[in-house]
């Protein structure tokens, strides 16, 4: 597959040799081919919660996910209640991309919204108009459907295996390669 649409994710490519994205599944929130292209990763987390990032945010124990090199000074979210949080962006059914910001805050506050309904990002994944298609046509990414439940259900560990194990019984041996091939 060498194009892509919003909502779908890349797995990276068992030998991927970029540090960034070693094992990474992004979810694609935005895609123009002339405009570029805007992702999030879904299995990095870091050792921060958004309550320690934002002075006025409530409290909210879940971990923040590092979204991409890119833009480390934004703090980005996806979840799965834009029913009820108005400005977001739908990118795939039941699955959303930001919001009222302010309205999040009281929503989590009230426990309304929980850890099972969003995830937060600091950067984003990025991609200038025609880098991830060269990117896609070299084979750095596999492309597939977003499950929602690789959004709050899997593991951020066990993510990448998961998500080309899904795919195919041959991307299922592919995902047992070793980091470390040369140590078998």
């Amino acid at each position: 597959m060498n194009e892509i649409d919003i909502g779908q994710i890349l797995i990276s490519e068992p030998f991927m040799e970029d540090p960034n994205f070693k094992q990474a599944v992004i979810l694609i929130c935005d895609y123009v081919l002339e405009h570029g292209t805007v992702g999030f990763m879904l299995n990095k987390p870091i050792d921060m919660k958004v309550d320690e990032l934002i002075d006025d945010f409530p409290d909210f124990d879940d971990s923040v996910y590092l979204g991409g090199p890119v833009g480390h000074d934004t703090i980005h979210y996806v979840h799965t209640r834009g029913d009820i949080l108005d400005g977001s962006v739908e990118i795939r059914d039941g699955l959303y991309w930001g919001g009222d910001f302010d309205k999040l805050k009281f929503l989590i506050d009230t426990k309304v919204i929980t850890s099972e309904h969003v995830k937060f990002f600091v950067g984003y994944s990025g991609w200038s108009p025609g880098q991830l298609s060269d990117e896609l046509k070299m084979g750095s990414w596999v492309v597939d459907d977003m499950d929602s439940n690789y959004l709050i259900n899997i593991s951020s560990d066990d993510l990448w295996k998961s998500s080309l194990t899904n795919m195919s019984s041959s991307m299922a041996i592919i995902a047992e390669i070793p980091d470390k091939v040369n140590l078998n």
